[in-house]
């Protein structure tokens, strides 16, 4: 059935539309609501539940609730777990290094922070959001952008639901909704659908760098009481990445003897054979690592991009009748690994533009205050210290990187930077070499004890697809993946996949290549490192995917 043929969408009216249900879309709905209680404000969320996509470590600096929540620690709410020890070492195979918290930066301290579920935390802003008015739909994917007659963004279509794989109408058929605003905000999270078709349509990257990207793969554990540490925060770099893979990890206690323990790899590696996933099973044996763990209980797991590109990767963030927020927008600090009292921040500032032209009778106009504003704001001092920590990893290597990259840190503290601004050079899709050049990885095999295999691990993520409907990740050219992805680069994409989501199935027509989409937990590694950006990542229907219950 063509386009012509279909029956026409609903609509609904709203000031404002926010797309996406994380901590930037949560703050601004509301910001807005809190400076305009009139105000039509409407999140759309693609989880099943708010929170049920959310994932993230989480040391959260509490910097964005202190602005929009002043009142917030006289209330019940899930962050409950301060920091009280904060350490940093460097792996050896073997062993472990301690750096010294008095040489660290001061800006890398997490005293002050609190370790949390990023998931209830966004559920317990929704109750407030939803308090002052806010409409809250879970379960309906985003999937395509209105325009109004003068190009300007006019709000937001809800995915077709009941389409059956083949491309047929089922029986349950249902057209998505038009939700028309006057505005209207993304906040997809790293590499949103949405998002990187504004970034496009609107060219709103040609003056910044590529955006540069890692992967975060993350387990919650129920530990033996004696093994808990309420508030330790620990962070490692080196094993079991080689020195030009650049990551590290992360380990937090919070409550009720649970440990969040997470590895990131940054995706600009080059050896084709690198397996995130594996790494990150294998990290775990460290014997820094393995006793915490050893007598516990894996309860979840999951996986998500993260944004590393920072200050000279953010694109400009506005258009007419819109703008982007939050990790949508880049605005992950990469070597504090937190981003969201950034995306909170950024969430009240486009509110506070978007109130404004509310209140002066526009629509569809472009929030230029917004853009003009952050880098002079606390996110932009927040990421202009930074920014040249990940441009150091990546040219000199981990080691001889992170030296550079304190100094730098140390001396931004200061005011002033030996360096100026470093770029970022290629996008990290342009940096595999063919497989010709590397041995493979022999990794090892899980011991159920602390390390598991994909599928085990998919289990845990509740993620859940309805199975007959179209395949939402798009393979451009069938061919061009045969003779480049497999001939060339060995099929790297069953390797960065946390999902076993990609196979390639050696045939007798020299291998066939197979998508598992219902294994997908919506990480969008694959729309980032596929080397001939020929795989497209698209909203599923709405509901689809993880469901984490407190990630």
């Amino acid at each position: 059935m063509s386009e012509t043929d279909l029956p026409a969408r609903e609509a609904m009216e709203f000031d404002v539309v926010i797309v996406g249900a994380g901590p930037a879309g949560l703050a601004a709905a509301i910001r807005l609501k809190q400076l305009n209680p009139d105000a039509g404000v409407v999140v759309v969320e693609k989880g099943s539940e708010v929170g049920a996509h959310i994932l993230s470590g989480a040391v959260i600096d509490p910097i964005g609730l202190d602005a929009l929540l002043p009142e917030w620690r006289q209330e019940e709410t899930p962050i409950k777990t301060a920091v009280t020890d904060d350490r940093f070492y460097w792996l050896g195979p073997s062993g472990a290094l301690r750096v010294p918290n008095i040489l660290m930066p001061p800006l890398m301290s997490n005293h002050g922070n609190y370790i949390v579920s990023l998931g209830n935390v966004c559920r317990w802003l929704a109750t407030k959001a939803e308090a002052l008015g806010v409409e809250i739909y879970p379960g309906f994917a985003a999937a395509e952008v209105l325009y109004g007659e003068n190009g300007e963004v006019a709000g937001v279509a809800t995915g077709d639901m009941g389409i059956a794989k083949d491309g047929h109408h089922k029986d349950s058929f249902t057209r998505g909704m038009e939700l028309r605003a006057r505005y209207t905000l993304f906040a997809e999270g790293a590499r949103g659908s949405l998002s990187k078709q504004l970034i496009a349509k609107f060219d709103l990257a040609r003056d910044s760098d590529p955006q540069k990207f890692g992967i975060g793969l993350k387990e919650l554990w129920k530990v033996a009481p004696e093994k808990h540490k309420p508030g330790l925060v620990q962070h490692t770099f080196g094993w079991p990445l080689g020195n030009r893979t650049g990551g590290g990890s992360f380990l937090y206690h919070l409550e009720d003897s649970q440990v969040a323990v997470g590895f990131v790899v940054h995706l600009n590696y080059a050896n084709p054979y690198v397996a995130p996933f594996e790494e990150f099973q294998r990290f775990k044996q460290h014997p820094l690592v393995r006793p915490t763990f050893e007598g516990g209980k894996r309860i979840s797991y999951g996986a998500r991009a993260i944004t590393e590109g920072g200050w000279q990767s953010v694109p400009k963030l506005t258009f007419p009748g819109g703008a982007l927020i939050g990790c949508a927008a880049g605005f992950i600090n990469l070597p504090r690994i937190k981003g969201s009292h950034n995306a909170i921040l950024s969430g009240m500032l486009a509110a506070e533009q978007a109130a404004a032209a509310l209140a002066d009778g526009h629509a569809g106009t472009e929030l230029t205050g917004y853009e003009q504003a952050w880098r002079s704001s606390p996110i932009g001092r927040d990421l202009y210290r930074v920014r040249n920590v990940k441009p150091f990893w990546s040219r000199l290597g981990t080691t001889v990187g992170f030296a550079f990259a304190g100094l730098d840190m140390w001396t931004n503290t200061l005011g002033f930077s030996l360096f100026g601004t470093l770029r970022h050079g290629k996008p990290d899709s342009a940096t595999l070499q063919p497989a010709e050049n590397f041995k493979p990885i022999a990794y090892p095999r899980p011991d159920g004890v602390v390390s598991f295999d994909k599928l085990s691990s998919v289990f845990l993520s509740n993620t859940n697809h309805e199975e007959d409907q179209p395949v939402h990740l798009k393979v451009a050219d069938m061919a061009l993946q045969k003779v480049s992805e497999h001939d060339v680069y060995a099929g790297p994409s069953a390797r960065y996949c946390p999902a076993g989501v990609y196979e390639w199935v050696e045939d007798g027509a020299g291998g066939r290549f197979q998508i598992n989409a219902q294994n997908c937990v919506h990480c969008k590694t694959c729309d980032i490192k596929d080397p001939n950006r020929n795989i497209t990542w698209v909203t599923p229907e709405g509901g689809g995917g993880p469901n984490y219950p407190n990630m």
